[in-house]
């Protein structure tokens, strides 16, 4: 601290001495040899008068807050605001008291320029100086240094680039940059060639072994846009077949908002290999949709749900209700928000969305203005083996939230779908299709007939790191040795992070709200393209430091009950809008009519409560003539009855 106290104060003399001296020279410059017929006494007290003025405005603009090894075009611009403002008032001073009888007009100028030299040449010198030193000592270092090459040649690329230069410490020296373009092909940045594009990447990466052998690429380094690019996995394979590192740069609005390190390489994560652009969200809207509302959010502990109270949290809802049926999943979260939001009044309520009693209570309670609806049960296979649970819950559930929105007054209720409801092949598509034939159909009436509620459906993919989704799966699996299971090597799924899958329902609901669903039309989120199981597993295992088969085998088990190869986004009755928001489409409805649905679930509620899966499947296949219900025996029948009876409690 006294080491930076005595630096600006050294600084500070040294500007204060510039700007005494700028006036008596800014007069010589002009009149040349006939300066000492000036009035001694008038030099003087300018002389003097300008330093103190000038010391004290340059103090005020803070030109000492900066450091001169890092001078910028930002300090040059703070060092003219300073220079124009002391110039501007001492010429105005000696205006008023002598009229400029002694002064020639044009010295002002003169010693503007002559002061900027002063000030900003040596700041300038300075810093040459050091990155001259630093050059030295990185050419001294430059063998214990990990050469790179970065792939994309944007802004991000140089800023790390600008900042290895600048560090004598920095542990990277870039040989090369491969742009994801051929518009920057050929020029450099800070020095450093860019070769060629990504397109021929292992040409570069031979190029460089030619030139000299400490110049071929330890690591590839992914910059920009680059994080999205659709050929990512490939590049992955490459680095993997010549023994490279892949990783990724910060994004530079991180840098930008100081959250990471210009110098900070990171391992590239798996979320970073779906291949597209991240949606460019309006949170400001979303914002003004959730600050000062109460909001409840069902199935509050699972993956999506804990995800959505998070983000709705940060933008200050009024209050905030988590429902869940999973004691231990709601306490995580409510444990949470206790320590990250302690002043947003919340509550936390166990509660089943099957039980339309306990969902009356709690929205007698909480009155809220807007509902999330994301408690599901969504493992294809377990719904398949107990399709009368699968549907209480996703379908008669669904039911039960939309009709206490109604009653309680609610202005938007969110329901959260899933792409299994386009053509579903298995129990558990079928029953979130039913959910959204619900509030589409309630979307639908008349005012009058509606109430003041708006009802929402976003449909979407799996979600990277979810619960019960195959990536968590993988990692199990790497921990354990392998091998990673695939179910067969033509399965392809669509995939998005769940904070960008949250952002995306968010900003749906909020246009929900404008009633752009109306008719009964659906959101979709645009998932980019479907990726192949097999290739992500294969991946993992490359991201891991592994060889697949080699290393860590990949076994095809076969497809499991109700399981597609593939997934869709749309019907083809469906065909897709765009909106103005990127990553958000709209599909055009296929509506029940909402006497005929809400008559065909109160029978299907009562079968589903029976147990009686044969009717139930029956029922739903009705609804949803895509669907296909499985062959169900009577013993399987007789076998889940039974099940259900033995699980039923004991009376003391």
């Amino acid at each position: 601290m006294l080491r930076l106290i005595r630096r600006s104060q050294v600084a500070f003399a040294h500007d204060v001495i510039m700007a005494a001296v700028s006036f008596p020279l800014a007069l010589y410059l002009r009149v040349g040899n006939a300066l000492p017929y000036f009035v001694p006494q008038n030099m003087v007290l300018a002389t003097l008068g300008f330093a103190v003025l000038a010391g004290g405005i340059f103090w005020l603009f803070g030109l000492y807050r900066g450091i001169w090894r890092y001078a910028s075009l930002n300090d040059l611009s703070r060092i003219a605001r300073a220079v124009t403002l002391a110039i501007a008032i001492l010429f105005a001073v000696l205006f008023l008291t002598t009229r400029l009888d002694w002064l020639p007009r044009s010295a002002p100028i003169i010693q503007w320029f002559l002061l900027m030299a002063l000030l900003g040449g040596p700041r300038l010198l300075y810093r040459v100086v050091k990155d001259r030193s630093v050059s030295r000592a990185m050419a001294r270092d430059g063998e214990s240094r990990i050469p790179i090459l970065l792939i994309g040649a944007g802004d991000e690329s140089e800023a790390f680039i600008r900042e290895t230069r600048r560090s004598a410490l920095a542990p990277f020296e870039v040989v090369g940059i491969v742009g994801l373009t051929e518009g920057r092909v050929g020029r450099n940045m800070h020095g450093v060639k860019v070769f060629d594009t990504v397109d021929n990447l292992e040409a570069t990466l031979d190029k460089l072994e030619k030139v000299r052998q400490d110049h071929r690429p330890r690591k590839l380094v992914l910059t920009g846009n680059a994080l999205r690019h659709p050929d990512i996995g490939k590049w992955v394979e490459i680095a993997d077949r010549r023994g490279l590192v892949l990783s990724r740069l910060p994004k530079l609005g991180d840098l930008r908002d100081g959250i990471a390190d210009p110098l900070q390489i990171r391992p590239v994560a798996i979320e970073d290999l779906l291949g597209r652009p991240e949606a460019r969200l309006d949170r400001e809207k979303v914002r003004h949709m959730i600050a000062g509302r109460r909001v409840l959010v069902t199935g509050a502990g699972g993956s999506i749900g804990s995800e959505l109270v998070r983000q709705i949290a940060s933008y200050g809802p009024a209050r905030i209700c988590l429902f869940d049926a999973g004691e231990y999943n709601l306490y995580e979260i409510d444990m949470e928000m206790s320590e990250k939001h302690p002043d947003l009044p919340r509550y936390s309520v166990l509660g089943d969305v099957r039980d339309r009693v306990r969902l009356d209570q709690v929205f007698a309670i909480e009155k809220p203005d807007i509902v999330f609806h994301a408690a599901a049960y969504k493992h294809v296979p377990l719904v398949e083996h107990n399709p009368n649970e699968g549907i209480l819950t996703n379908t008669i559930g669904t039911r039960n939230v939309a009709e206490a929105c109604r009653a309680a007054d609610v202005e938007t209720m969110v329901l959260i779908s899933t792409d299994k409801a386009v053509n579903p092949a298995n129990v558990m598509g079928a029953s979130k299709r039913l959910a959204e034939c619900y509030c589409q159909a309630l979307e639908t009436l008349s005012d009058e007939e509606r109430g003041k509620t708006r009802f929402v459906t976003v449909r979407f993919g799996n979600v990277l790191g979810s619960t019960g989704s195959v990536v968590p799966l993988f990692r199990r699996q790497l921990e354990a040795g392998g091998p990673l299971t695939v179910t067969h090597e033509g399965i392809t799924r669509y995939f998005m992070t769940i904070a960008e899958a949250v952002e995306l329902v968010l900003q749906a609901a909020e246009m929900g709200r404008q009633g752009m669903t109306a008719g009964g039309k659906i959101f979709v989120l645009d998932m980019g393209r479907p990726v192949k199981i097999v290739d992500l597993a294969r991946q993992m295992i490359l991201l891991a430091g592994l060889r697949p088969e080699t290393d860590v085998k990949i076994k095809v088990t076969g497809l499991r009950p109700g399981e597609k190869l593939y997934e869709e986004l749309f019907h083809d009755s469906e065909p897709p809008e765009l909106t103005a928001t990127d990553g958000v489409l709209l599909a055009a409805p296929r509506v029940l009519d909402y006497v005929l649905i809400k008559s065909v679930l109160a029978q299907l509620a009562e079968s589903a409560q029976a147990r009686n899966s044969e009717r139930t499947l029956e029922l739903v296949s009705q609804l949803v003539p895509e669907f296909q219900p499985p062959e169900i025996s009577v013993s399987s029948i007789l076998a889940e009855q039974q099940a259900e009876i033995a699980s039923r409690p004991i009376d003391a």
